[in-house]
């Protein structure tokens, strides 16, 4: 299995492809599985890292309380450990946080950005809803806060399709092996709602795509475009019809939006390699 040792803890990881390095960051309870549909595509052109954050998967469960910044050291850390130099860089709503803050704190470092489904901060909206969530969350059994996850994150045309197999899909989220714990799920989600970079975010100077879905009812699509908006010069793109978990639902579309971007962006750098520029 590999691991590697930073600072904080141990984080697992993996590895597939090669070219230009590309990092992928998960979002709340999410670990590597939820990549898999990317996984072999994407390493088709790149090295593809990901990895589990802290509090999820085959990493290290946190002792105490943290924020999005501690995240992105995390990740820092590791791509440090691995000799990445310089990388793409994607992440996933709130991996879609950390990514920002890595790239605006080492943005020599990050060649392009792409943000999906993700925000650039919080309102007093968006911590009401955390404060919400983190209190339904302390009373849930893991069949109520798998449930509830599935209603946040997969669009209304899959519950359709579906229909008399979510109880089987439930079921197989809480058979998998690695599922996230409860303590874990909190401090993620309470971190997930100290992130705020809309003050820093017209600092940016580098490629960035800004991902939506049409039909995301945990990070409504506002956010995206209030995200692209505050960015000079990103991309936006919205995936019509799709919801939050658009990277599992419409796979093949959105592996082509976000490695059209990447073949844009690696046209206007310098190509990077998994030991340095």
């Amino acid at each position: 299995m590999p691991y590697a040792d930073i600072d904080a803890g141990r984080l697992y990881y993996e590895q597939h492809g090669h070219g230009e390095p590309l990092v992928c960051i998960q979002g709340l309870a999410m670990d590597v599985s939820g990549w898999r549909p990317q996984i072999p595509v994407f390493a088709r052109h790149h090295q593809v890292t990901v990895f589990d954050n802290r509090d999820v998967g085959r990493s290290f469960y946190a002792s105490a309380p943290y924020d999005i910044p501690a995240l992105a050291a995390d990740a820092l850390a590791l791509v440090d450990r691995l000799g990445l130099r310089r990388f793409h860089l994607l992440g996933s709503s709130m991996g879609g946080a950390i990514a920002q803050e890595l790239a605006l704190t080492h943005p020599q470092r990050v060649l392009s950005l792409t943000l999906c489904v993700t925000y650039g901060g919080n309102g007093r909206l968006g911590r009401e809803r955390t404060r919400l969530a983190l209190a339904g969350a302390e009373g849930q059994t893991d069949a109520e806060r798998a449930a509830a996850l599935m209603v946040l994150t997969l669009s209304e045309q899959t519950f359709e399709e579906v229909g008399d197999q979510l109880g089987a899909m439930g079921e197989m989220v809480l058979s998998y092996p690695h599922r996230q714990r409860r303590e874990g799920y909190v401090r993620q989600l309470a971190a997930s709602a100290s992130h705020e970079a809309r003050d820093r975010l017209s600092g940016l100077r580098l490629p960035v795509h800004v991902i939506g879905a049409e039909q995301d009812a945990f990070v409504p699509v506002w956010k995206s475009h209030e995200l692209a908006r505050l960015i000079p010069g990103a991309r936006l793109s919205v995936i019509a019809g799709a919801a939050h978990a658009v990277n599992l639902e419409r796979s093949a579309e959105y592996n082509a939006v976000v490695l059209e971007f990447l073949a844009h962006a690696a046209l206007q750098g310098t190509p990077a390699t998994a030991s340095g520029a």
